[in-house]
């Protein structure tokens, strides 16, 4: 079977599960290291003729890191895909089980039962209002039914937008200042925010500035978010209001 991926937390999953499945990733497919096949350029913008020319039997797309279009025009071609979209820990597990198995897995990696296991304790409850931007110029920040939100939730952080109608609202600096927010949680990606930058626009407030990839991919790095996120969590930085 020859699979192309254009999920970077996916194409882990496959590679470290199933070496020699994958033929294609995107350019921002990092994870393992090392990993050695055809790359076909961005999530949003994958380059479909090179994707095409690999001959996959399925190409691996998320709704949420993908565009439609693309999946239209691979099916449209006779290219067999599969879309995934989970928007929470369980859901996620739910799918990279379903997926890893029909790609033919003998049985469950331990990656996977890792992860099972990080995340089998109930979430905290919500202790700590946030807002948690993804992007700046303009403001972009997580509202409700998304996985990094349940994600969160888990590790007791209530995020101020998650009854908002929108699933990644664009509200104004003043009205996320407006909010009043215990914590800013500020990940590396989409947006790279940084300790000298995102923090300066909420002076006096408690910045959580936490790895993307343990916050938004859905893979082997589950097993080890819940560590690596609480420990970020408790260490914010603060600039002086």
């Amino acid at each position: 079977m020859r699979v192309v991926s254009l999920v970077p937390s996916l194409t882990e999953a496959v590679a470290l599960t199933l070496p020699g499945l994958l033929v294609g990733a995107t350019d921002w497919c990092t994870h393992p290291a090392g990993l050695d096949v055809a790359r076909v350029g961005g999530s949003k913008y994958p380059d479909l003729e090179r994707v095409r020319a690999l001959r996959p039997d399925l190409v691996l797309l998320n709704v949420e890191e993908n565009r439609r279009e693309d999946a239209d025009a691979l099916v449209a071609a006779g290219v067999p895909v599969r879309v995934t979209y989970p928007r929470t820990v369980e859901g996620a597990l739910a799918e990279l089980a379903g997926l890893l198995r029909d790609l033919g897995a003998p049985g469950e990696p331990e990656w996977l039962s890792a992860a099972r296991r990080a995340w089998a304790a109930p979430g905290t409850g919500p202790t700590r209002a946030a807002v948690v931007p993804v992007w700046r110029r303009p403001w972009v920040v997580l509202g409700g039914d998304t996985f990094a939100g349940d994600v969160l939730r888990r590790l007791g952080v209530r995020n101020l937008y998650a009854e908002h109608a929108e699933r990644y609202p664009r509200p104004t600096l003043d009205e996320l200042r407006a909010r009043t927010p215990e914590l800013v949680v500020l990940p590396d990606e989409p947006y790279r925010f940084t300790a000298d930058d995102g923090p300066e626009a909420f002076p006096g407030v408690p910045c959580a500035l936490l790895s993307g990839r343990h916050l938004t991919w859905y893979g082997p790095s589950l097993a080890e978010a819940p560590a690596v996120l609480r420990a970020q969590l408790a260490d914010p930085v603060v600039r002086p209001a």
